[in-house]
């Protein structure tokens, strides 16, 4: 005997059906989706990365000539961060166009771990460069050197409507966990254009050159502030962790108060595809005569309904499976 289901979830993506045997007495329900459609915002998000990519890279490009001129660490810094933001831009791109690819025998789910995966490059790509703006600051301070401020000044004023323009174009896009870490490089480096143009005024009105060092430290700090957060969200998705506040005593109870018919819920795992798509994967123990069929329904509609949860593996069972599943991890 063998239960199949599908369930067409909210964002209409593909449904895929999958039956396995019954075991050990055992019926076994799965609704699975394999999320490899597009979602409303893809399409958007596709085209705002690549226009935030094109004018993140032209200005990098200007801003790097302008801090050479100027002799500003401020402007170079932030044209190393830009080429790092291109580079990330470039990724998110390739990422948000991968996870757009059907799923294959060999890649089940997917591709859309590709975004969590450049979203974790992006980040570590954000730590690495504070260090070295760190360490070219602190050179900078014991051997100070010539600023030409007008210029300085002109190019950091360019740099804040280029990457506002680009953030912008993204926020308008769908905000995933790759193309917010893309937002996350475009306004740090907001925040280093304004720095350098703040410096630029100081610098020509008091001569005080030391002030072009030291804003490049402060805006390596919030490089790493930022960084961070997304290194830290993204390799919790990787290690699939348990979703932002997913709780399984809470889905024990949602089912019961749903489903009379369940008398437990055990074996529940819980992690994510990427960060706006969670998987769950439980038993259920349904009284003897039960409808396992309508019990199936049941759990579906109130793990949608209630726990916003479209992907899950339910297992129905009339005894708890014990020790013959003590080992099941998924």
């Amino acid at each position: 005997m063998s239960i199949r289901s599908t369930v067409r979830p909210h964002d209409h993506d593909d449904d895929h059906e999958h039956e396995h045997d019954h075991r050990h007495g055992h019926a076994h329900a799965h609704d699975h989706d394999a999320h490899a459609g597009h979602g409303h915002g893809k399409g958007a998000s596709e085209t705002a990365l690549l226009w935030a990519l094109w004018i993140t890279a032209g200005f990098m490009v200007a801003e790097a000539i302008g801090g050479w001129i100027a002799g500003s660490l401020a402007l170079i810094a932030d044209a190393a961060h830009m080429l790092a933001d291109a580079g990330a831009l470039a990724m998110c791109y390739a990422a948000v166009r991968a996870a757009g690819r059907p799923a294959t025998d060999v890649m089940s789910y997917g591709h859309h771990r590709w975004q969590v995966l450049a979203a974790f490059v992006n980040g570590l790509a954000l730590l690495l460069l504070s260090a070295w703006i760190v360490v070219e600051a602190a050179h900078r301070l014991l051997k100070p050197a010539a600023i030409q401020a007008p210029t300085m000044m002109a190019v950091a004023a360019l740099g804040i409507v280029a990457n506002l323009l680009s953030y912008f174009v993204l926020s308008r896009g769908e905000r995933t966990l790759n193309v917010r870490s893309a937002l996350l490089h475009v306004a740090a480096d907001v925040l280093g254009n304004v720095g350098a143009l703040l410096a630029g005024l100081l610098i020509w009105w008091t001569h005080w050159t030391p002030i072009d060092p030291i804003l490049s430290m402060v805006m390596a700090v919030l490089i790493v502030r930022g960084g961070y957060r997304i290194i830290r969200e993204s390799a919790h998705i990787l290690l699939e962790g348990t979703p932002a506040a997913f709780d399984a005593a809470a889905v024990e109870r949602q089912i019961k108060a749903a489903v009379p018919a369940v008398t437990a819920v055990h074996h529940v795992h819980a992690w994510s595809l990427t960060d706006d798509r969670p998987m769950l994967t439980l038993h259920v123990v349904v009284r003897e005569g039960a409808d396992h069929m309508a019990c199936l329904a049941g759990v579906q509609r109130a793990l949608r309904a209630q726990l916003n949860i479209v992907h899950a593996t339910v297992q129905i069972e009339t005894a708890a499976c014990g020790d013959d599943c003590s080992g099941t991890t998924r």
